[in-house]
């Protein structure tokens, strides 16, 4: 949690930063800031059922709430697009047909930056606009365990771990006058695009536990068929596709 409140502050800091020496220029340039929500929609392996988590072959996740704040600097019919969002996605069922119980959380702060191009809309007070952006993905959570087979009944913390991504959008803004608009966006996010990893927390200790207590993106080194203590094999895509609706206001 400390090292998402960092990467927050470091993130607003930067993109006061850009405004402050941008302004002198203001009269070229279309400076918006705002926030919204919006909703979050787990895909590849990200989603899937508790079933398919306990297994090994998908995280398991449900869709869940976006939060966003947002700052795009705009001039000529392009703009830089700065965002800083939060997702929280959940899921519940057994971990094995008819027996056994999960509960699974997990949360993703990212830090987005890139270019979009907008396109307006004659006579209408719309501009559209595709985009892409490069992402800080930071994740965190944990999972409930109970009466589930070869796990101790117990809530375990995921240890908080970070990717690289890419994003892809695009949108509409919706002007209301010269200072206010929302902005429609669909977004497509690769979030491990970059540094899959095994990570063992706890080494020397050969417990299935072990494989639900990181990110795990990466297939399980000690792999073995048949092994129920290192049964993943695969790397896993994160995916998302987030819907969200933004005020934005004029500078």
């Amino acid at each position: 949690m400390k090292s998402m409140i960092r990467s927050f502050r470091f993130s607003v800091a930067l993109i006061g930063l850009l405004a402050v020496t941008i302004t002198p220029s203001r009269s070229q340039l279309n400076i918006q800031l705002g926030g919204g929500i919006g909703v979050a929609i787990p895909t590849s392996d990200y989603g899937g059922s508790t079933l398919e988590y306990y297994n090994g072959s998908r995280y398991g996740l449900s869709s869940g709430l976006n939060l966003n704040g947002k700052a795009k600097i705009g001039w000529s019919g392009w703009s830089i697009a700065g965002e800083i969002d939060y997702s929280s996605f959940h899921n519940t069922g057994n971990s094995e047909p008819g027996q056994g119980s999960l509960d699974i959380s997990q949360n993703v702060l990212s830090v987005k930056a890139g270019p979009e191009f907008r396109i307006g809309v004659p006579e209408l007070p719309v501009t559209s606009y595709i985009g892409g952006n490069l992402a800080l993905n930071r994740f965190g959570g944990e999972t409930t365990f109970q009466g589930v087979a070869k796990i101790p009944s117990a809530t375990y913390s995921m240890k908080s771990t970070t990717r690289l991504g890419v994003g892809f959008s695009a949108g509409s803004e919706v002007s209301f006058g010269p200072f206010l608009s929302v902005d429609f966006n669909l977004s497509y996010n690769v979030m491990n695009a970059f540094g899959n990893k095994w990570d063992v927390v706890n080494p020397g200790i050969n417990q299935r536990i072990d494989s639900y207590l990181s990110l795990n993106d990466a297939p399980d080194p000690q792999f073995a068929p048949g092994d129920d203590k290192h049964f993943i094999s695969h790397e896993w895509n994160i995916r998302s596709i987030l819907f969200t609706a933004s005020i934005l206001f004029g500078l």
